[in-house]
């Protein structure tokens, strides 16, 4: 069909409105169109004139705008593409993670507000509503998983913290960092803790500070073991980082009071100076200042005795001799022994009651009767744990630490002996190693939870029974990102076999179908 000019529009419009009578047929004729085209084009031109008057925006504007507006059509159409969907359920997840990590319920919300519009962003009633429903289900979720773990905990670390004077009882799985015990109140007596420690059954070592209601609680277990005629007794660890924390503080203080008793020395030089420049009579200042030093000088010796007599009583409390050799009990004894008395007055109290507690050597007793079960050959043991000595001088209390080429060679010299002693040592050596990796002296991987713990405590005005149920079941799905522990969660280094390791949906699924899917290992009568 043949495209009509504007010019055919006008006067066809013309001769519609001003042309006499039969000008229409004659235009339209000329034009090569119909009398109806005609009339159509005088209605679109009167529109057209009216629209022009109107005053609204041009042409040229409206095109651009129609060519923005179609850019950002397909900019939204990418976005919607590679969008990841934020509705209820993962804002749900959001806030349960966030209360789990520590934030506040302001905090989780401000965090939403990067990614929420206003309309969208739930309250904050509605996300402490969402975070109690999630520590409610939390704690459902552990009593099945606590029964499971109960088979596998054989060494707790234990210890408190308070929030708001209230205490909460922690117990960890020191070699997989399992936080097996997180006990609000309602107290920190003997009875409370030994209700608590009573649900693990298989518990052989516990390492502890000693407070006295914990001290009490592990008592009444032991009481209970021993009605029980229960073969292998629960043994109790006196934590050696307080006990050698007590003796740092001491000796702090000794050579405090020995710079005192130093700068009084000092002072009495300048006053005998001082006298000297004006001229006068210098005995008696002299005298003063005699007698000052010699008690300056006493009280140094005094003090370095003392550090000598701490250093020496220290090295009891590590894993090998300072000549190499594994550490015992008798020779432990004897070197506290030898140091006590060097170490006697006030301030030494409380460290001399500690290092001479039967508790604080358990872990060598221990130790000892482990090697035996894993290598019963006492040359080979003997030439075993030297070789676990030298690959691991880099931890602390094994010993003298040999770098650079000579650590090699005395590696690989230790090698050829085990070699002498037992072609196929491997194998006793990987059961002897798993017993000197694991030894556990001191309480302080508590203090690990106890942090994770603080940050709650620091953003929250009360830390609820549900709110440690939710960080626990968090903590304990946590995959470690470093370290020997890497790529795993506590419940998988602990052996415990789950469904998912995936703590929200471990949550979200059916307490009675989460018990008949996790399995424990074996454990050895």
């Amino acid at each position: 069909m043949t495209t009509l000019s504007p010019l055919t529009w006008i006067g066809n419009a013309a001769a519609v409105w001003t042309g006499p009578w039969g000008a229409v047929a004659d235009h339209a004729r000329a034009a090569g169109c119909s009398r109806q085209a005609a009339y159509q084009h005088a209605d679109r031109v009167l529109q057209a004139v009216a629209d022009a008057q109107t005053g609204g925006p041009a042409r040229a504007q409206l095109l651009a705008d129609r060519d923005r507006l179609r850019q950002e059509n397909r900019a939204l159409t990418l976005a919607v593409a590679d969008a990841v969907p934020f509705g209820e359920a993962p804002q749900r997840r959001f806030a349960a993670t966030a209360a789990a990590l520590g934030l506040s319920l302001n905090q989780t919300g401000a965090l939403l507000a990067c990614v929420l519009p206003n309309d969208r962003r739930p309250s904050r009633a509605t996300l402490g509503r969402w975070v109690q429903d999630a520590a409610a289900q939390a704690g459902r979720t552990l009593a099945v998983l606590d029964s499971a773990c109960r088979p596998s905990v054989r060494d707790l670390c234990l210890d408190e913290i308070f929030c708001h004077r209230v205490p909460v009882l922690m117990g960890v799985e020191p070699h997989s960092l399992t936080w097996v015990l997180g006990q609000r109140g309602p107290d920190r007596r003997g009875a409370t803790w030994h209700a608590a420690l009573r649900a693990w059954p298989q518990l052989e070592y516990v390492a502890a500070d000693d407070g006295t209601g914990l001290q009490r609680g592990l008592e009444g277990l032991r009481a209970d073991r021993r009605a029980a005629d229960v073969a292998r007794p629960l043994a109790l660890n006196l934590d050696v980082f307080h006990t050698r924390r007590e003796g740092e503080k001491a000796l702090r203080r000794e050579w405090s009071a020995a710079q005192e008793v130093w700068e009084l020395a000092e002072k009495a030089d300048r006053a005998l100076a001082q006298t000297r420049r004006r001229g006068q009579d210098q005995r008696g200042d002299k005298q003063r200042a005699l007698r000052a030093w010699a008690q300056a000088e006493q009280a140094f010796h005094v003090a370095c005795r003392r550090e000598a007599a701490w250093r020496r009583a220290v090295t009891a409390l590590d894993l090998f001799r300072g000549d190499g050799r594994l550490n015992d009990r008798v020779w432990a004894e004897a070197e506290i022994g030898a140091a006590l008395p060097d170490l006697e007055g006030a301030r030494w109290a409380k460290a001399r009651r500690m290092l001479t507690d039967a508790r604080s050597l358990t872990f060598l007793e221990r130790l000892q009767r482990e090697l035996v079960e894993s290598e019963p050959r006492a040359e080979l043991r003997e030439a075993l744990v030297a070789l676990w000595r030298v690959r691991h001088a880099t931890r602390p209390g094994c010993g003298p630490r040999l770098g650079g080429a000579c650590g090699v060679v005395a590696a690989r010299v230790r090698e050829l002996v085990c070699g002498l002693v037992e072609a196929e040592w491997h194998g006793a050596y990987r059961r002897v190693a798993r017993v000197l990796g694991r030894v556990v002296r001191a309480s302080s991987v508590v203090e690990c939870l106890n942090s994770v713990v603080r940050m709650h405590q620091a953003r929250h005005r009360t830390l609820s029974q549900s709110l440690l149920d939710l960080k626990r079941l968090y903590w304990n799905c946590r995959e470690f990102r470093e370290g020997k522990r890497r790529q795993q969660c506590p419940y998988e280094h602990l052996g415990l076999q789950l469904p998912t390791c995936d703590w929200w949906d471990l949550l979200h699924t059916d307490p009675e179908k989460i018990e008949p899917k996790v399995s424990t290992p074996p454990i050895a009568a």
